[in-house]
């Protein structure tokens, strides 16, 4: 066990900070833990924000992480709305903005990620919207039920998860919305065209309108205030919000100033670790969407974005920095709600990766699973509507077998069967 005298900082007080932070104290680490946070709240959960409590379907303390009370019954320092500005190896110490600085023996750095923006004409004007956090979600959730009181439009720039997840919400309010997306399906990226077109689809069963294959080209503005959008193949929207929901950038600057290792943006980005999630500095441990890590059983640098990730990286990371012999090698793990349709997926197969889809069940009713395989062998599995199945395509993912395709797709096979 660590030293009772030592400090451990954690950078970030989000979901993976303070998962970490619990971790420390579960595993009997006597020492002090500093969480350092640049948000004034304490630390919440992000799903929410684009889910129950963006549709006014939950409260506000529904997405902490803890009670008011945990950290100091845990002993956890927690110092909010102090961002961190500098990193300094040598001396093992970390710099707030306020210029006061605090000593580390062991340091965790879970940063996270900030949304991307526009860089178009117009981008500055009011009533361009992000969703990251919950001072985001608390304005953008009233935006939408004035939006939908009043039949107005909503554009949202970006078919991914949050834009998708956004869409249901503002029309569950009674918003107009208009999707605009480069890619010819929602969800290119994480599902490819064969399933993308299943939410495309069901979106468009709710009134959401789509325009794929475009980007915008300039925000329209009046009195200083967005009132429509262009796109590059000369479309015109009414706008009265926009969201920008085209993608996260992991928060490495910290990282990258004090010398340590980090992924290309062209690669993903973040924090470069190994599959203890320690950075190129022994003392130093990433985790959560910042951390970009060797995964022992993908064979693959790694960088994830969901709340699985910093969920059960924390803890990962935390058991790490006690000595503990840690591989990180969690099978991907995400979820997602819209409309009638509940969905998890798990594993990791980006575009090119595979070279078949399976699925199982009845895809027209939204009751199936969904397989992707390369070369025989599963990458990963999503269940539509089908529960209690998250452990057995977990567990088909991990076997690297290679199942017979029509025992895959046949319901009355046991998927267990066939790991």
């Amino acid at each position: 066990m660590v030293n009772t005298d030592e400090t451990f900082v954690i950078v970030g007080g989000g979901l993976a900070g303070a998962k970490a932070a619990e971790t420390l104290r579960a595993e009997g680490f006597g020492g002090r833990v500093i969480v350092l946070g640049d948000e004034r709240e304490r630390p919440y959960e992000r799903p929410p924000l684009s889910k129950q409590f963006l549709a006014g379907k939950a409260d506000r303390d529904s997405v902490f992480v803890h009670e008011p009370d945990w950290y100091d019954q845990a002993d956890v320092e927690l110092r909010l709305g102090q961002p961190v500005v500098h990193l300094d190896r040598a001396a093992k110490t970390v710099r707030l903005d306020d210029g006061t600085s605090v000593r580390y023996d062991r340091l965790l750095l879970a940063t996270g990620a900030a949304p991307r923006r526009l860089d178009l004409p117009g981008a500055d004007l009011a009533g361009i919207h992000h969703l990251r956090n919950l001072a985001h979600a608390e304005h953008l959730r009233e935006v939408l039920t004035k939006t939908g009181r009043e039949q107005g439009h909503l554009v949202i720039a970006g078919a991914g998860w949050i834009g998708l997840e956004v869409a249901a919400a503002a029309r569950a309010y009674g918003a107009e919305v208009t999707i605009v997306d480069p890619k010819p399906t929602p969800l290119h990226r994480a599902l490819g065209p064969e399933l993308g077109a299943v939410f495309r689809d069901v979106h468009q069963e709710h009134g959401v309108r789509f325009h794929f294959g475009a980007r915008l080209t300039e925000i329209v503005g009046e009195n200083g205030t967005v009132v429509s959008v262009r796109t590059d193949d000369g479309a015109e929207y009414p706008a009265h919000a926009l969201l920008v929901a085209v993608g996260a950038a992991p928060r490495t600057a910290l990282a990258e100033a004090a010398g340590l290792d980090v992924v290309d943006p062209a690669d993903g980005g973040g924090i470069a670790v190994d599959a203890s999630l320690r950075t190129s500095d022994p003392a130093i441990h990433a985790a959560g969407d910042v951390a970009a890590a060797e995964h022992p059983l993908l064979d693959a640098r790694l960088r994830v974005e969901h709340w699985a990730n910093a969920l059960n990286g924390g803890p990962a990371a935390a058991r790490a920095m006690l000595g503990q012999d840690i591989s990180y090698d969690r099978v991907p793990y995400f979820f997602s709600d819209q409309y009638d349709l509940g969905m998890e997926y798990s594993g990791y197969a980006p575009p090119g990766s595979y070279d078949q889809v399976i699925c199982r069940g009845d895809v027209a009713k939204r009751e199936f699973i969904a397989f992707w395989l390369h070369e025989g062998r599963v990458l990963a599995g999503m269940n539509v509507n089908v529960w209690d199945l998250t452990e057995q395509i977990q567990q088909l993912v991990r076997s690297a077998t290679r199942p017979d395709p029509n025992a895959l797709a046949d319901p009355e096979v046991p998927l267990e069967s066939l790991a």
